[in-house]
């Protein structure tokens, strides 16, 4: 009947408390160690390999635990002298391989249903704002042009008109209404001569764009005396210089309702 040795017998070398890297012979004798235990008791079997491509049940032992989740791999360590370490064994699991298609920002964040009526009531309502804001900026943009032509930069208007103030000579009387930097500015140049020309100033704009708004003139008799009264006209604005006989003055305060009661029957 054979006996098995002990390793304190069979390993002659002695012990220290540093690490060092086995002998070849003390390597060999592990081996033979082995060897002689294998005969008493023989090591399991190695489950076979899982693959992939294997769906079968695979039967299981007692060093092997089955995954259901994943595959697994059991995989046998070997010690430097080149023989098998039986007493453990390393589970190895394998990942399912991932897929490496990535998906784009808009994919993610799509919706997996049928979008709400109120997503089109809201897209609807925005475009109708963004068309809203371009027709304005159009408009304006035309309004501005039309402006630019007929007015010029600084807004200028010119006309003439018989006013009775050193007209003796046959020629009417000229103006000149200028919005010079906000400031408007009305020029006679009485019976065209420049000589005796007279400059009246009218009110002062405080706008950010005032500087581009038309200045208009007219004549027209509304104290009754006979006399042409000048009216100029900028943004929906009337303003009144009375004729004396020798220029424009500006309105009494007691002369207001019969002005204004004028400007309605002008239809202004």
């Amino acid at each position: 009947m054979p006996v098995l040795a002990r390793d304190d017998e069979l390993d002659i070398t002695p012990r220290s408390l540093v690490r060092h890297r086995p002998i070849l012979h003390t390597e060999n004798k592990t081996a033979k160690k082995r060897k002689t235990t294998s005969s008493v008791q023989p090591p399991p079997p190695a489950p076979p390999s899982l693959r992939a491509s294997r769906t079968q049940d695979i039967p299981t032992t007692e060093n092997v635990m089955t995954q259901p989740e994943a595959e697994t791999e059991d995989v046998i360590p070997f010690t430097q002298a080149g023989t098998r370490n039986d007493k453990s064994h390393v589970l190895v699991r394998k990942q399912p391989p991932k897929s490496t298609r990535r998906l784009s920002p808009w994919q993610r964040l799509r919706p997996q249903g049928p979008a709400s009526p109120l997503l089109y009531l809201g897209l609807g309502m925005f475009a109708m704002l963004l068309l809203w804001i371009a027709l304005n900026a159009a408009l304006n943009w035309y309004t501005t042009f039309l402006d630019d032509w007929h007015y010029g930069r600084p807004r200028t208007f010119q006309t003439d008109a018989w006013v009775g103030h050193n007209e003796q000579t046959g020629h009417p009387s000229h103006f000149i209404a200028i919005n010079l930097n906000r400031h408007i500015q009305i020029i006679e140049l009485q019976g065209g001569d420049a000589a005796k020309a007279r400059i009246y100033m009218g009110p002062q704009l405080y706008g950010a764009s005032d500087d581009l708004v038309p200045i208009t003139l007219r004549f027209a008799d509304l104290n009754n005396d006979r006399k042409p009264d000048m009216i100029v006209s900028f943004q929906q604005t009337q303003i009144v210089f009375l004729n004396d006989g020798q220029g424009f003055r500006q309105v009494q305060p007691t002369e207001e309702p019969q002005i204004e009661q004028a400007l309605h029957k002008l239809g202004s």
